[in-house]
């Protein structure tokens, strides 16, 4: 195995597959990944079990073969080479070490055999669609927020991604919750995916989808059954396990008899809960929300740290309310909202928010009260 290949292009590669690879696992050959180089081009996998990402680059290849090196140790070592340094890797047959060479710079690497490493098989995959980038990259960023980290709560450790009718329109749709607040979000239903199994995406699958979306890809195909899912994103594929649990029926929490709306620019909004939360108690994080005609009154306290008020102006002709949040969930959401106005859709002081972002009207976000 012989081929040289600029530095950028490696790492690149790397970045994407080196964040599958367990670096606490217990079997060593899932903390390496493979390199195969063949016709002009290096293809590199790395796998934990639950994930396998192949990514392929453009390489010239004076000798063909594979072979599987430690991850991150590879990933560090092309990390902290110079800009435009051309990479020389190369193994001898039947050595045990891979050379790497860039410069005046040469590095061994220790490596294990090809024929140990796992393959993660795919089975078929019976709907097949495809969907911009940039919906691919709303359906998970404007979601993850509210996916639960709670392991006893499985089933919600995940994005749910569904067909779903919106007024009689087909839609693809993502779901997030942790039982405190709720991100739901809507695309235009792509050919292929009617009929689609309802499926929960892990949580690090999003986020190494996430990364992929972002290299100025203009779609992404996706293949999927009920127990795994596939995305092609450019140069890369990435195969992942689904999660093997029922999603609740997440229509039921999101209110519809809230009639009390409340219209506020975003930012300032934003900006007061950040300021007002520096006071609440570190462990609830909650603030009040006291509405009235045209003021919304943000205050927080605690007795380690005092208290804090501020008056903003917004939207607001109905009777007055006072509802506390979570700030940190207030500004988790807010960080998704594109628009200048937001709406609030209260019933009182005790039962969920509906929130909507004038911006992107697919958009729907649901937070639970507190008491304060």
């Amino acid at each position: 195995m012989k081929l040289t290949i600029e530095r950028s292009l490696l790492l690149k590669a790397l970045g994407h597959v080196q964040s599958v690879v367990e670096r606490r696992g217990t079997i060593p050959i899932l903390s390496n990944v493979k390199l195969e180089a063949a016709a002009d081009t290096l293809y590199l996998t790395a796998t934990d079990m639950d994930i396998a990402i192949v990514e392929r680059t453009v390489a010239a290849v004076a000798e063909p073969g594979k072979t599987t090196v430690p991850a991150q140790t590879l990933y560090d070592i092309i990390r902290k080479l110079p800009d435009g340094a051309q990479v020389e890797i190369s193994r001898v047959p039947d050595a045990t070490k891979l050379v790497i060479r860039a410069g005046n710079s040469r590095f061994s690497l220790a490596t294990l055999p090809v024929e140990d490493f796992p393959v993660m098989t795919e089975g078929e995959l019976p709907f097949s669609f495809s969907i911009t980038a940039s919906e691919c990259s709303a359906l998970i960023e404007k979601t993850r927020f509210a996916v639960s980290t709670e392991e006893t709560r499985y089933y919600l450790n995940g994005i749910y991604l569904h067909a779903a009718e919106n007024q009689g329109v087909g839609v693809l749709r993502s779901v997030a919750t942790d039982g405190h607040r709720l991100a739901r979000i809507e695309v235009a239903l792509p050919g292929g995916a009617a009929g689609m199994p309802g499926v929960i995406i892990p949580r690090k699958t999003i986020g190494e989808i996430q990364k992929l979306t972002q290299d100025g890809l203009t779609h992404i195909d996706i293949s999927l059954s009920e127990s795994k899912i596939r995305f092609a994103c450019g140069n890369a594929v990435l195969v992942s396990k689904l999660i093997d649990g029922t999603f609740p029926d997440y229509e039921r929490v999101i209110p519809s008899q809230n009639d009390k709306l409340m219209e506020l620019d975003g930012k300032t909004f934003t900006s007061a809960v950040d300021r007002v939360s520096t006071i609440a108690s570190e462990k609830t994080r909650g603030i009040r929300l006291a509405v009235a005609k045209g003021k919304l009154t943000l205050s927080a306290d605690s007795p380690e740290h005092g208290t804090a008020t501020e008056e903003i102006d917004v939207t607001y002709a109905a009777d007055p309310i006072e509802i506390g949040f979570n700030s940190r969930y207030l500004l988790d959401m807010m960080g998704q909202i594109e628009g200048d106005i937001v709406q609030f859709m209260l019933a009182d002081g005790t039962s969920p928010a509906l929130v909507r972002d004038t911006a992107d009207v697919s958009a729907l976000y649901v937070i639970m009260p507190m008491r304060v």
